[in-house]
């Protein structure tokens, strides 16, 4: 019997690590490049920029309708794996566009609404779902390990597609028609690995619901509330210039794909191999402290993009951006699990979770209505980024307000999954709350 179980678990991981590789795979060759594509087949900047962003609502809404969809299913794997499912299917629209080579705008924001919606909807019920397959005691060594992986097929990806659409530049549109094909089986395979995990407790009873009217509560009242607040004006602040560095560069600085690679996947290594020394710094200041110095290093970001479009410079640029955004998500994540309960993590996150999304769609609207007010001239993006900077500056009398504790849980405990490639700030992830925990020295054999 003991023998069973234990190959059980065996196989439970292999698959749980299939699935993250698989689906960074897609990231990289799909989602990252899909601003490039709405350029490509003649949408207009703004609303290149508005593709990767105003969609994302949607899949906050749909994380809301999770737990409905979980009780009537009386599975979280099966919500999962139809949500994965629907995303690999939302790579055949894309397909089916640049084969065709054109598609109203419309209809490309609806494909890239079930694309979000299905991505973000699954998170809840799937960080419950890992929980209860993968033991506390090799958790964070576990999901150490397969973090690294997921960020270098992530990495692959992008850096394949970019070589890819580079090379085929007088194929432009075919070169896009692969690429999606590639990431739609490459989600595939990652739906195939969900569909082989076992499910040991279908409904775990540890869960507890927090409501949106609850949230807003404590965002009025203490320390909790001027943190969320903090949170909330930054990522609007920070998302009046982020949807728009892809159409800035591609769009009107007419950077080869080759360049455009090389200044996304530059922040994102930088991100990535910063990570272990922010979490030594978060150890010996404590998460307050390094919140309080990356968010004032946040500020400037969106500025510099004003002042050079030279290579060499913009690498630096996403170097410092990678290292400061790195120490300020290590933060933001560690303060959030030493402050929330653990029955009510994963609703309480998908409740910020719809209001983060918010923030962002709103400071996208900000940028994309300037920007088109503008005319989206070189001296409009610069206007946007310089906003930006300035709205990043406001934000810091709440970062000053600020009063909360030291650390309390590990740095080393808290993986986060990549739901996306960004040029600004190198991947945007989300804390993976199924995967904290345990001792971290135990072993995988």
């Amino acid at each position: 019997m003991r023998t069973e179980a234990d190959a059980c678990l065996r196989r439970d991981l292999r698959y749980v690590y299939g699935d993250g590789v698989t689906y960074s795979l897609m990231l990289g060759l799909g989602e990252t490049y899909v601003p490039a594509f709405a350029l490509a087949i003649g949408m207009s900047e703004v609303a290149a920029g508005w593709i990767v962003a105003i969609p994302m609502l949607a899949g906050a809404l749909l994380q809301l309708v999770s737990p409905l969809a979980v009780r009537r299913l009386r599975s979280h794997k099966r919500w999962v794996v139809i949500c994965a499912s629907l995303q690999a299917a939302s790579f055949l629209g894309f397909f089916i566009a640049a084969v065709a080579g054109r598609i109203p705008d419309a209809l490309l924001f609806l494909i890239a609404a079930l694309y979000w919606g299905t991505n973000l909807g699954a998170g809840p019920a799937w960080n419950t779902w890992v929980e209860t397959l993968v033991p506390r005691t090799i958790r964070a060594r576990y999901f150490a390990v397969r973090g690294r992986s997921c960020q270098a097929a992530a990495l692959l990806g992008t850096v394949g597609a970019g070589l890819a659409l580079h090379l085929g530049a007088s194929i432009e549109l075919t070169v896009f028609a692969v690429l999606f094909a590639l990431a739609g089986l490459s989600r595939g395979a990652s739906t195939w690995f969900l569909a082989r995990q076992s499910e040991p407790y279908p409904m775990p009873h540890h869960q507890r619901d927090v409501r949106l009217a609850d949230l807003i509560r404590r965002m009025r009242h203490g320390a909790d509330g001027r943190l969320l607040v903090y949170l909330l004006a930054l990522q609007t602040a920070v998302q009046i210039a982020g949807p728009f560095f892809t159409p800035y560069m591609l769009g009107e600085l007419h950077f080869s794909y080759l360049r455009f690679l090389t200044i996304v996947a530059t922040a994102f290594i930088a991100k990535m191999a910063a990570y272990p020394y922010m979490g030594n710094l978060a150890r010996r200041w404590g998460s307050q402290k390094l919140l309080l110095v990356c968010g004032a290093g946040i500020v400037p970001l969106s500025a510099l993009w004003i002042f050079s479009h030279n290579l060499v410079y913009l690498l630096c640029v996403q170097v410092v951006g990678g290292i400061i955004w790195s120490g300020y998500e290590l933060a933001v994540f560690l303060l959030f699990f030493e402050r929330i309960d653990h029955s009510e993590r994963t609703s309480l996150l998908t409740l910020f979770n719809l209001t983060n999304a918010a923030a962002l769609v709103g400071g996208a609207l900000i940028g994309g209505l300037l920007l088109g007010a503008l005319g989206s001239t070189a001296a409009a993006y610069h206007k946007i980024f310089g906003l930006s900077g300035i709205a990043r500056i406001l934000t810091l009398v709440l970062l000053m307000r600020l009063r909360v504790s030291g650390p309390l849980v590990s740095a080393a405990s808290i993986p986060a999954r990549t739901v996306a490639l960004r040029p600004n700030t190198g991947a945007l992830q989300h804390p993976l709350v199924g995967g904290m925990g345990g001792d971290e020295d135990a072993e995988i054999d």
